[in-house]
C-alpha cells in the first residue's frame, strides 16, 4: 500500500513530515518526539483501539509507512539538519510564486492574510492533530489540510523580498570526549538506521507496558548491531519493569560503556539507583557498599569486603 498527496506543501514535491506527525513548522525535536509516541501509541497493531480488521491493517500501514518513517527523518541529527535545508530553499520556491498560490480552506486563506497569523495557525493545527488519526480513513485528508496550513504558514512567514524563514536550526555536532589518557579509544559507529526503527518500535512498545515484546525487539536488533548504546539501554529499561534488577544493571553498564553520554542509560541508571534506595519501590533499602553504592560492582566502585 502507497500513500499519495497532492496539496499543500506536498504540491512543490517535498515530503511535509510536519504534517504527518501533525506538528508545526517550529517544533522543536521534544515535541515532535512526545507526538510521534503519542501517535505510534495509537496506530500500533498492539494497542490500536480499532475493533475492525480493515482499520486495523490501514492504521499498521500508516505507521510503518507514514508515521516512523516521518519520525526518523527528524531523529537523526544529519537528516534532520538536511531535511531542514530543503525546507528553507522550499521557503524561496514558495515566496516566488506567492501570487500563483491558491488556497482550498478557509483557515489557510485567514492565514495567508490576516494580521495574527501565527495564532490562527498554531489553533488551527492542534485542532486538526488533535482528531488526526482518531478515524484513519480520514487521516490522508487531514495531513493535506495540516500540509496547507504549513503552505499558508511558510507564505506568511518568508516576508516579500527576503531570504530563508527562521526555522529551528539542527543543534550543533555533539564532539565525542576526548581522552588524553587514551589517545586510541575508539570513535562512535554510525548508528544503524534499521536498529535505529528498533528502538523507535521498542519505545512505543514500552509506553504501552508491553516490556516482553519489546525486550524481543531489542534482542533481534542488537544481533544486527551488538555495540548499539541506545538498544542496550532500552534493553536495560526493559529488564529493570521485569523486575529483573541484575539483567539491567548489565545493559545499562554496557551501553555507558559504549556511549556514557547515553540519554536513556543514563535514565535507567537513575531509576536502579532509586529501585536500591527504596525510593520508587518502597522496599527495604539496601546497605550501601562503600565502593560506590548500587552501582559499586558494575560502574568502577569495587566496594571493600569484609
Amino acid at each position: 500500500m502507497s500513500f499519495q498527496f497532492t496539496e499543500g506543501l506536498f504540491k512543490f514535491d517535498f515530503t511535509d513530515y510536519h504534517a504527518i506527525l501533525g506538528v508545526s513548522l517550529d517544533a522543536e525535536f521534544g515535541e515532535i518526539r512526545k507526538r510521534y509516541i503519542r501517535v505510534a501509541r495509537r496506530l500500533h497493531p498492539d494497542t490500536c483501539p480499532f475493533n475492525n480488521d480493515k482499520d486495523k491493517e490501514l492504521a499498521n500501514q500508516l505507521l510503518s509507512k507514514l508515521v516512523s518513517p516521518a519520525y526518523d527523518k527528524f531523529a537523526k541529527e544529519s537528516d534532520r539538519a538536511e531535511h531542514f535545508v530543503i525546507l528553507g530553499k522550499l521557503s524561496t520556491t514558495v515566496a516566488q510564486q506567492r501570487s500563483q498560490i491558491q488556497f482550498k480552506t478557509d483557515t489557510a486563506k485567514q492565514i495567508s492574510k490576516a494580521g495574527d497569523y501565527q495564532q490562527i495557525y498554531k489553533v488551527a493545527l492542534e485542532e486538526l492533530a488533535s482528531h488526526q488519526y482518531e478515524s484513519v480513513d480520514k487521516s490522508l485528508a487531514i495531513i493535506e489540510e495540516i500540509s496547507e496550513l504549513n503552505l499558508a504558514y511558510l507564505v506568511r512567514k518568508q516576508p516579500r523580498g527576503t531570504g530563508s524563514p527562521r526555522l529551528p536550526a539542527p543543534p550543533p555536532p555533539v564532539k565525542p570526549p576526548t581522552n588524553s589518557a587514551s589517545p586510541t579509544a575508539a570513535k562512535p559507529k554510525p548508528q544503524n538506521a534499521a536498529v535505529e526503527q528498533a528502538c523507535n518500535r521498542a519505545e512505543t512498545l514500552i509506553s504501552a507496558n508491553n516490556y516482553a515484546k519489546a525486550t524481543l525487539e531489542l534482542k533481534e536488533a542488537l544481533k544486527i548491531e551488538q555495540n548499539h548504546s541506545r538498544c542496550h539501554a532500552l534493553l536495560g529499561l526493559c529488564y529493570l519493569q521485569q523486575n529483573q534488577g541484575t539483567m539491567a544493571k548489565i545493559e545499562v553498564k554496557k551501553a555507558l560503556t559504549l556511549n556514557p553520554k547515553e540519554p536513556k542509560a543514563l535514565e535507567v541508571k537513575k531509576l536502579l539507583e532509586k529501585s536500591a534506595t527504596g525510593k520508587t519501590t518502597g522496599k527495604k533499602k539496601e546497605k550501601p557498599d562503600k565502593g560506590g553504592g548500587f552501582f559499586g560492582g558494575l560502574f568502577g566502585g569495587g566496594g571493600k569486603k569484609k
